[in-house]
């Protein structure tokens, strides 16, 4: 999305700081990094908090696919945003450094616990919909 935005087209020094360079935005470097994390073969794909930048459609756009586009490989997704992790095979909740709890998006919310506590927080301030 942008590549037609960019002066010299995939031949852009991306940073100000040289000559026909030009500076991305926090959500422009995400959408680059996303891409090239998705077209790269690795075996593991390691995410940490990749859609901050983004906005809600994008980001939507991303976890809706996230599974078929990382059908072939292991996803560690690092998040705060707890429904983003609900296509997620197995979810590790950590506290402090430490495992405190494991399982499916459905079992962690619905059992007491980290996770289930953080998540009705996060839907109360979403307006009860998430």
């Amino acid at each position: 999305e942008i590549l037609p935005d960019l002066r010299s087209g995939l031949n852009t020094l991306l940073t100000s700081e040289w000559f026909g360079g030009q500076q991305l935005s926090g959500g422009q470097w995400q959408r680059l990094v996303l891409t090239r994390a998705f077209h790269r073969q690795a075996a593991l794909l390691v995410m940490d908090e990749p859609t901050a930048a983004l906005d809600a459609r994008a980001e939507h756009r991303i976890f809706a696919g996230l599974r078929e586009l990382a059908k072939d490989r292991a996803v560690l997704l690092i998040t705060h945003r707890l429904t983003n992790v609900a296509v997620a095979d197995r979810i590790v909740v950590l506290d402090e450094g430490r495992i405190v709890q494991e399982g499916t998006y459905t079992q962690l919310t619905r059992e007491p616990g980290l996770f289930q506590s953080l998540w009705e927080l996060q839907r109360q301030m979403s307006g009860g919909t998430a």
